[in-house]
C-alpha cells in the first residue's frame, strides 16, 4: 500500500459504506475508517491523510458535535457523500455547508468521485506547503516579500510565463492592471529572475510624493540647491545604480518631470538639482500604472515619447474576477500568512464563505482580498469564517446551491485547470494524473473554454 494516498472515511454502519470503502480503493486510496465514539478518537495528522470522506447516511445528532470537532481537528479536507433525503436534515446540511469542500450522492461515477477526490487532495497539499513556507519565512529576515504571486489558473500560468520572458531581456517593462492586482510584487519577480538580482530593487510611488520633492527623490540633489538642501543627496536613481527601479503610478508623474526622465531613458545619465555635471547611471526601469496611459496621451496629460520609451515590453495583471478559481488557494494562503493573528479555536473558511467569495466581484483585487480575510481572521467569533464575517452579502445563488450536474461542471474544471498547472500546461502528464486519455483533455478543454499558454484560442463555431 506503500506510495497510495490516504483519506479517511466516516461511518456508522451506513448500507453502502463497504462499497464506497471499495471505490476509493479501487481508485488507489488507502482507506481509513472513523467510526463512534468520535470523542475517543485521538490525534489524526500521524497518518498523513489529507481528505476525509463523511458518509452521512445513518448519522445522528448524538454523533455531529463530536464528528464536527474530529473534522475541524483533522485539517483535511473533507467531501460528504448524501443523499436528498439525508440533506433534508438541518443538522445534516449545515454539516456540509460549514465544513464539506463537496457533496456527492451514494451513486456517484468512479470518474467524479477520482476527480473531486484529487481536487480536495490537491488543495490540501497546498494548505500544507503553505504551512511550511510560513514557518520558513518565519526565519527570513523582516525586509524580505511580504507576499508571494499565488496562482494554477492559465491566466496566472500566462502571466508567470511572460515575467520570466521580460526578465531575460534588459529592457524598460510598462506594467498594467487595475489597482490591487499585484503589479508591484511583478515587478519584484522580474527583477528577482533577472542578471540584476544580485543588486538593488528600489520602488517608488510617483502618486504619494508631493511635486516639489520628486524631482529632488528621482534625481538626487546638490547642497545648497534650494532652501533646506543642507547637504548633497543621492536621488532613487543614482542609488539603485546597476540595479530596477520600479515607478509605481507613473501616470501620475507631472509633466515637467516626464521631460527629465524620458532625457534619462534616452541618455542613461542623470543630473542632480542644482547640478551640472551628467552622471552615467545603468539602471533598468519597470513602471506601472492603473490608469489608462493611451488615454492620458491622447489627453495631453502624459507625453507620448515618454510612453512609448517606457512600453517596450507589456505586461497585464489580470484582476482577481478573471482567474475567480484561485480565490480559494489565495484565501486559504492568506489564511495561513496571518495565522499568527487568529484566535486558536478557527480553523478556516466555511464552504458558504468559500462559495460567495467566487462569485464576489473584488473591486480591489488581491488587496481586497487580503483586507477582508484579515479583518475576518481578528473579528470571527466561530471555528469557521462566515460571509457576514468576509462583510460580503450572502447571494441568493449561495442559499439555493447549485445542481449535481452544476457540481460536477465545477469539479471537473477546477480538476483540469489544477491538473494542467500542476503539468506546466502539457497535456500528456495532465491526462495521465487524471487517469483520462489526451484526447478527453483537449474535449474538456474545449467544453470549459480553456487554451494553453501559447496556443491559440478554439474557433467558435
Amino acid at each position: 500500500m506503500e506510495g497510495k494516498a490516504r483519506c479517511w472515511l466516516v461511518d456508522v454502519g451506513a448500507k453502502g459504506a463497504r462499497h464506497l470503502e471499495e471505490l476509493l480503493g479501487s481508485l488507489g486510496w488507502e482507506v481509513h475508517r472513523l467510526s463512534p465514539p468520535f470523542s475517543e478518537c485521538g490525534e489524526l495528522d500521524s497518518t498523513g491523510c489529507g481528505v476525509g470522506v463523511v458518509l452521512l447516511e445513518g448519522l445522528s445528532s448524538k454523533h455531529l458535535g463530536h464528528l464536527e470537532s474530529l473534522m475541524i481537528r483533522s485539517q483535511c479536507l473533507w467531501l460528504a457523500v448524501a443523499s436528498d433525503s439525508a440533506i433534508d436534515n438541518a443538522e445534516n446540511r449545515r454539516l456540509v455547508a460549514t465544513l464539506c469542500h463537496g457533496v456527492v450522492e451514494p451513486g456517484v461515477a468512479s470518474a467524479d468521485l477520482g476527480c473531486l477526490m484529487k481536487h480536495a487532495a490537491f488543495l490540501s497539499g497546498l494548505q500544507s506547503q503553505d504551512v511550511e513556507r510560513r514557518h520558513s519565512a518565519a526565519a527570513m529576515s523582516s525586509d524580505a516579500a511580504e507576499y508571494e504571486m499565488v496562482g494554477t489558473t492559465p491566466a496566472m500560468w500566462t502571466l508567470f510565463q511572460t515575467i520570466r520572458k521580460v526578465a531575460a531581456v534588459d529592457a524598460p517593462v510598462f506594467i498594467s492592471g487595475e489597482s490591487g492586482t499585484g503589479k508591484e510584487l511583478t515587478a519584484q519577480a522580474i527583477h528577482e529572475r533577472s542578471p540584476r538580482a544580485s543588486a538593488a530593487c528600489h520602488a517608488i510611488n510617483c502618486g504619494a510624493l508631493p511635486d516639489h520633492l520628486i524631482q529632488s527623490e528621482l534625481f538626487g540633489h546638490e547642497k545648497g540647491a534650494f532652501t533646506g538642501a543642507g547637504q548633497r543627496k543621492i536621488g532613487r536613481i543614482e542609488a539603485t545604480d546597476g540595479g530596477t527601479l520600479f515607478l509605481d503610478e507613473i501616470g501620475d508623474l507631472p509633466l515637467e518631470l516626464q521631460v527629465n526622465l524620458l532625457r534619462f531613458l534616452e541618455t542613461r545619465s542623470i543630473q542632480r538639482v542644482g547640478g551640472l555635471e551628467d552622471i552615467a547611471v545603468d539602471v533598468r526601469i519597470i513602471a506601472a500604472t492603473h490608469v489608462d496611459l493611451e488615454r492620458a496621451v491622447e489627453e495631453g496629460r502624459f507625453r507620448e515619447d515618454l510612453y512609448h520609451r517606457l512600453n517596450v515590453l507589456q505586461i497585464k495583471v489580470p484582476p482577481l474576477r478573471e482567474h475567480q478559481e484561485d480565490i480559494e488557494i489565495l484565501a486559504r494562503y492568506f489564511f495561513e500568512r496571518f495565522s499568527g493573528e487568529k484566535s486558536a479555536r478557527l480553523k478556516g473558511f466555511s464552504r458558504e464563505a468559500l462559495l460567495v467569495m467566487r462569485q464576489y466581484h473584488w473591486p480591489g483585487n488581491v488587496r481586497e482580498l487580503i483586507n477582508r480575510i484579515r479583518r475576518a481572521m481578528v473579528m470571527c467569533e466561530n471555528p469557521l469564517i462566515q460571509p457576514e464575517d468576509l462583510g460580503i452579502e450572502r447571494r441568493k445563488i449561495a442559499r439555493h446551491g447549485m445542481s449535481l450536474d452544476q457540481a460536477r461542471d465545477t469539479a471537473e474544471r477546477e480538476a483540469l485547470v489544477a491538473a494542467l498547472g500542476r503539468n506546466k500546461h502539457k497535456v500528456l502528464p495532465a491526462a495521465e494524473e487524471l487517469g483520462v486519455s489526451r484526447v478527453t483533455i483537449y474535449r474538456l478543454m474545449d467544453k470549459h473554454g480553456l487554451t494553453r499558454p501559447g496556443a491559440c484560442a478554439p474557433a467558435k463555431r
